[in-house]
């Protein structure tokens, strides 16, 4: 057996599992979003272009889409800020910094719906901890998921509390990366600390940049467990989005073909997000 056939038999599986597990069922999502199938009989009308032209007159998916880009760039500027700047102080490798590394990433390791249940407590109208603190400074009580303008920036922030952690991780080993010796050096020419992050550390921690932003991306439009647990969409579709909307639309409601275009178009947007910042953050690379 020559070295190529080899290496073959080596990516085969993989392969093969991404192709049953992730290529297959994309194909047959594509097939069933030109047709009216319910889910529930084998039997569907091919019907074209009619469930993505029924989505540009759908208030509730343009409401879903909207609300998720909303979520998405809270969730996004808040954990990437959040995640960086803790990073950057957590560093060094001495024990305090590792054990509030760890406290910072237990968080992640809770499921969904524990986190949900946890912020349900905190953001309670009557008996919530945020409330009784406004109310020690005569401040009046939020009604924090049950205002339809507040509602999707308060599940947005619990996502953030919830991942940030794990982002902390990623930047702590993109900035260990760098080489003290630029720093050295900076520091020798007389350049601010400032001066010190834009020109040499955040060139250099691009590359962890460009996987927080991406996977949080991903997180923000996959965010359906948390947000189901917490508000199931409302109040009257406030924070709906389209993970949240494309169940309904396939397990509430039988449309499985309508739901499959909504998933191609999900899928759509998620990789033109991500490409686009991928290239955004590239721009600032630095190699060395």
């Amino acid at each position: 057996m020559n070295k190529s056939k080899a290496l073959l038999l080596f990516i085969l599986p993989g392969l093969l599992i991404y192709l049953v597990f992730f290529v297959l069922p994309t194909l047959s999502s594509l097939f069933f979003s030109f047709t009216d199938w319910s889910g529930m009989s084998g039997d569907y009308r091919f019907v074209g272009m009619a469930n993505y032209q029924h989505m540009l007159n759908d208030t509730v998916f343009q409401m879903s889409l909207g609300n998720n880009l909303k979520f998405m760039f809270v969730v996004l500027i808040v954990q990437f800020a959040c995640s960086l700047a803790l990073a950057l102080f957590l560093k060094k490798n001495t024990r305090t910094n590792v054990f509030l590394r760890a406290v910072y990433f237990f968080p992640t390791i809770l499921s969904s719906v524990s986190v949900s249940f946890i912020w349900l407590f905190m953001y309670d109208p009557n008996f919530g901890v945020l409330n009784a603190m406004l109310d020690r400074f005569n401040v009046d009580g939020v009604n924090w998921l049950g205002d339809k303008k507040l509602a999707i920036y308060s599940v947005a922030f619990v996502q953030a509390w919830f991942h940030t952690g794990q982002m902390i991780v990623i930047f702590v080993a993109g900035l260990q990366s760098i080489p003290d010796d630029l720093y050295e050096v900076a520091r020798i020419e007389g350049a601010s600390e400032w001066q010190i992050f834009r020109n040499i550390t955040w060139p250099l921690v691009a590359p962890a940049a460009v996987i927080v932003a991406a996977y949080t991306t991903i997180q923000s439009f996959k965010a359906f467990d948390l947000i189901f647990a917490m508000t199931r969409g409302g109040p009257n579709y406030s924070t709906e989005i389209l993970s949240t909307y494309l169940y309904s639309s396939a397990f509430m409601n039988n449309q499985f073909g309508y739901a499959s275009a909504i998933s191609m178009v999900f899928m759509l947007i998620v990789a033109l997000i991500t490409l686009a910042q991928f290239k955004l953050l590239q721009l600032n690379r630095v190699d060395y």
